[in-house]
């Protein structure tokens, strides 16, 4: 008999108690249920999803609250501008934008549409179809992009001569760096590498083809100060960040790592896991904050 994760439809599948549409998800991703009490760092994402309600947590499902929250903790960080925000495309074609911008949701992931000059309105609207229906929440109870604005947003490009930066991802853990996942080629041949925090290439079975070892970015000290200074509030929080000339911009802030439904190397999953002190169940069951309603501590 199939195990029920795998047959279970999933028309019933979104419609389970969240607890339980969670443990499915994860076994369906894992070939495993999900560890009482969570010891992994991917049983510790599932086990965000289903518990944490603190309002610091809230947030981070808002691109704009994201950027808000950056600028107040670290002022000298670089933030992207935003150059427009609104629900219908066709506003686009009366704002003055740059040679090169980014469009984005501001309550989802992976939406992300490169531009050049003027826009083409059919082009966006078919690129952004369904962008405004996320189903992240509805789908794979991911709470944080339920409290966020469901916009659209452009801001401004940021990379020399027009090339798409490295993405430095810093996984902060109490405040700490403990590893640096770096991707490259996002939107063609995407690679990664992790370093440790002294940038020793760390080896891991990954289902990304493996990118090359490089030197350190020039802005690393400065990458990890800001890193550690944003993810200070958090018992983990993925930072992101560019060095772009040897200067630090933000990207944003991820609470759910691949919605901890990635494959995952399962050495690094448990090591991962014991750097993650989760705070106490009593202490995450705070009022729900919607997006725009800026927590800073």
């Amino acid at each position: 008999m199939r195990p029920i994760a795998a047959s279970l439809p999933d028309a019933v599948l979104v419609r389970l108690p969240l607890g339980a549409k969670r443990a499915v998800l994860y076994r369906r991703a894992h070939g495993r249920w999900p560890g009482r009490p969570p010891r992994t760092f991917t049983e510790k994402v599932n086990w965000r999803v289903v518990h944490d309600r603190r309002p610091l947590i809230g947030q981070l499902g808002d691109k704009l609250a994201m950027k808000a929250y950056a600028a107040e903790v670290v002022p000298a960080v670089q933030v992207p501008r935003v150059l427009w925000t609104g629900t219908d495309v066709a506003a686009l074609s009366g704002v003055d934008l740059p040679e090169r911008w980014v469009l984005k949701s501001n309550h989802g992931t992976m939406r992300v549409h490169i531009g050049t000059g003027t826009p083409d309105v059919a082009e966006l609207r078919q690129v952004t179809a369904g962008w405004l229906d996320e189903p992240l929440f509805r789908d794979r109870g991911e709470w944080v992009y339920s409290q966020a604005r469901r916009l659209l947003l452009v801001e401004e490009f940021i990379g020399a001569d027009g090339a798409v930066p490295a993405d430095h991802k810093f996984l902060v853990f109490g405040g700490r760096v403990r590893l640096v996942q770096v991707d490259t080629g996002r939107f063609g041949a995407h690679q990664r590498r992790l370093y440790d925090p002294d940038w020793r290439p760390v080896t891991v079975t990954e289902a990304v083809a493996p990118g090359p070892v490089t030197p350190p970015p020039a802005a690393l000290a400065e990458m990890t100060k800001v890193a550690e200074a944003l993810g200070a509030a958090f018992d983990f929080v993925r930072v992101d960040l560019f060095d772009v000339d040897g200067e630090v911009w933000f990207g944003e802030l991820t609470p759910y790592p691949g919605g901890g439904l990635d494959a995952f190397d399962p050495a690094l999953d448990a090591e991962l896991g014991g750097w993650w002190q989760l705070p106490p169940q009593s202490e995450v069951r705070g009022s729900a904050v919607r997006a725009g309603q800026q927590v800073v501590r």
